[in-house]
């Protein structure tokens, strides 16, 4: 492998290490905390289906960025994924308290809406950056990339 393709590796790793393995693992391990998360916006069983997807999407999205397959498709799913979970789980403007002085929950949600926001970012790089735009995406959704075999200009 060369040194732009490991370069590349590292990039899309530190991309999705959040996603995989560690939310994921914390879903596996705490399954029952995160339906319980879960179940302040949806009930039941939609609640552990919530969870179950997620859980799907933690575990195979970001193995499709860091192979290669697919991956302009994980990248547009995990994008939105990202802010999903930024609009029904960090509702910074619920709480009431994003002007107080010292502590406030609210902007402590507002920086996790934002980092949720701005990992979306970077997954819509990897749909649109130097793979041709949201066509080429558009023509072919489940083409790869090919991260690892491009030719690097200087």
């Amino acid at each position: 492998m060369t040194t732009d393709a490991m370069t590349v590796l590292a990039a899309r790793t530190l991309l999705v290490m959040l996603f995989f393995p560690f939310s994921a693992l914390d879903k596996m391990i705490n399954f029952r905390g995160a339906v319980g998360q879960a179940s302040e916006i949806a009930p039941g069983m939609l609640a552990v289906a919530m969870i179950l997807m997620g859980l799907a999407v933690e575990i195979f999205m970001p193995l499709a960025i860091l192979t290669g397959t697919a991956d302009r498709a994980a990248g547009l799913i995990l994008a939105l994924y990202c802010m999903v979970t930024a609009i029904l789980w960090k509702q910074f403007w619920k709480p009431g308290d994003f002007w107080h002085a010292g502590e406030s929950r609210a902007r402590n949600l507002f920086w996790d809406f934002l980092k949720n926001f701005s990992l979306a970012g970077g997954f819509l790089l990897l749909v649109v950056g130097t793979h041709g735009g949201l066509g080429a995406l558009l023509a072919h959704p489940l083409a790869s990339s090919h991260p690892y075999n491009q030719q690097m200009s200087p």
